[in-house]
């Protein structure tokens, strides 16, 4: 019989546009060919003139590239909010429902504690939340 998930009976999520899971430590957000022609579309870009300006090789793999502190290329200085947010990429759009914060009900409490959206709004069936938890762009 397989481990009953902690979240089982759901959790809220809305996201408020803060841009705090946009910004940090380095890290990577990963890109497919469909994310990037989705985001040239919204930036009203040729699609290899996007791919050289934002996007960068890491292994046979491919992220958006970052300002040196960390926060995200689309992550808007001032407002803080993202450029590209209708054509945002899947890993954007799955926060928080990823591996790293539903490991424990204290990996989400540390999430809430973050992100202003994290346990409060709409409330996602855990049906839901493993959807996205399991989608992958890459």
């Amino acid at each position: 019989m397989a481990k009953e998930k902690w979240y089982r009976d759901g959790l809220a999520f809305e996201c408020t546009q803060c841009g705090a899971c946009c910004s940090g430590a380095e890290g990577y957000v990963w890109v497919d060919q469909a994310e990037i022609d989705a985001m040239a579309r919204c930036m009203d870009m040729d699609v290899e003139q996007f791919e050289k300006k934002f996007v960068r090789k890491v292994g046979n793999k491919r992220s958006l590239v970052e300002y040196p502190d960390g926060d995200c290329v689309f992550l808007e200085p001032k407002t803080r909010r993202c450029t590209v947010y209708e054509a945002r990429p899947i890993q954007c759009r799955t926060w928080p429902f990823w591996d790293s914060t539903l490991k424990s009900r204290s990996a989400w409490q540390a999430t809430c504690e973050v992100c202003p959206g994290s346990g409060k709004g709409k409330l996602y069936s855990l049906e839901e939340i493993e959807f996205r938890r399991t989608q992958k762009s890459v």
